[in-house]
């Protein structure tokens, strides 16, 4: 029997597959809440929910698309302590990227904000930030004495 998945189930079927099953696995995953019966009248309305799903994406994309533009013109500016060498006390972390973003106007969470380590030497660099999935937008950061 082919069925519809409904809800992610780990190592049968992710939401939105149609997968055909044995009756008997198929009556328990409608039974649970995990799939629906494929017939003609379900498989038009999954596309049409698929259909919806992908225009909202795709806005959500648009939108981000916009953000990175604005994003991909801004420095950000920290002024930082130094020592003998110009060796930089303490380091810009993503916190503090997210924390001048937010009083930019932009609700970017620390976790989206790409570092591999936390910048700890003086100069411009660039630094990663995920929108989407799809969408990574890049902002400069400048570390500079004070």
């Amino acid at each position: 029997m082919k069925v519809i998945f409904i809800k992610d189930l780990k190592g049968q079927g992710k939401r939105n597959d149609i997968k055909e099953v044995k009756d008997g696995y198929a009556s328990f995953l409608i039974k649970n809440g995990y799939a629906n019966v494929a017939n003609e009248d379900n498989v038009k309305a999954h596309n049409r929910e698929l259909a919806k799903e992908d225009a909202i994406e795709q806005e959500k994309i648009k939108e981000c698309e916009k953000i990175k533009d604005k994003l991909s013109k801004i420095v950000l500016e920290y002024k930082v302590k130094t020592g003998a060498g110009d060796k930089v006390f303490g380091t810009v972390s993503t916190k503090a990227i997210a924390e001048e973003l937010k009083n930019r106007g932009y609700n970017i969470d620390k976790k989206n904000i790409m570092l591999d380590n936390a910048i700890s030497s003086l100069g411009i660099h660039n630094v990663k930030i995920e929108l989407h999935k799809k969408v990574i937008a890049e902002v400069k950061v400048s570390v500079s004495k004070e």
